[in-house]
């Protein structure tokens, strides 16, 4: 059973964090989204945070069908679901295979193509190191790469934050999302498909998913919105939260309005 934090009522939004992180990262907008009349819920993906690790083999479809069971756990039909990056591998996953339970998705600083050969083999390189003892090689290689310069220098102790949420992830997760990502397949050429109202957010500064990956996602689906950040890089809500939460308030109430 997933481990979540939920808030507020009204229409439900679900957000799913990225690796190698947890659902504390969304609490900005945990806050912004309640006050606004939407009901909030934050789940740990398995393996990361307090969530016990899938029996099986990880997958981005075995994510996301803990993902629909949650749902059905709090009797939950159709929810707006918002994916960061690895949860945004799992959101197109879950817009591919259970579309009659979204009512709209999110991507956010996110990317619809697979991994190229050589970030295969990176991904294959960090597990085997995780699988060794070398915890360190995650917060290491991710967290230099998830701040905007301006972070960098007026936030330490956000990227203080996040760099302690990365280490803390369990090792056992570490590895299974490492290998789920490199495995995932490419959705490319599947967003023509995904005919749900759709919002796609970018930051300026992302190192991790540069702006091209999320223009292509918004050219890709036929019914998106594009917003980028400024200022911010890969953890643009933590980054520049006002920006972000506006950006989320505005596609909920526009394009999910009755």
């Amino acid at each position: 059973m997933l481990k979540y934090d939920e808030r507020g009522q009204g229409l439900p939004v679900v957000l799913l964090h990225g690796f190698p992180l947890c659902r504390q990262m969304w609490v900005p907008q945990m806050t912004a989204l309640a006050a606004a009349g939407y009901r909030v819920i934050c789940p740990d993906l398995p393996g990361f945070g307090e969530s016990p690790s899938l029996a099986g083999h990880a997958s981005m479809s075995n994510y996301a069908d803990t993902i629909i069971g949650l749902l059905d756990e709090l009797t939950i039909d159709q929810a707006v679901i918002g994916g960061m990056s690895m949860g945004g591998y799992v959101l197109l996953d879950l817009v591919e295979r259970y579309p009659q339970r979204l009512l709209g998705a999110m991507f956010l600083v996110t990317r619809a193509a697979a991994d190229d050969a050589a970030g295969k083999q990176k991904r294959t390189m960090m597990a085997e190191q995780v699988e060794g003892g070398n915890l360190l090689t995650i917060p290491e290689t991710f967290v230099p790469v998830l701040f905007a310069e301006e972070t960098v220098r007026e936030n330490p102790q956000l990227i203080s934050k996040v760099r302690q949420w990365v280490e803390s992830s369990p090792a056992s997760g570490l590895i299974e999302g490492l290998l789920a990502m490199r495995e995932r397949d490419d959705a490319v050429d599947k967003l023509p498909a995904f005919a749900l109202p759709a919002l796609v957010v970018g930051a300026e500064q992302d190192l991790a998913v540069p702006l091209e990956h999320s223009r292509l996602l918004a050219e890709g689906l036929p019914n998106a919105k594009l917003k980028i950040i400024p200022g911010a890089g890969h953890m643009a809500n933590l980054e520049q939260p006002e920006l972000f939460n506006a950006a989320l308030l505005d596609f909920l109430a526009s394009s999910l309005s009755d």
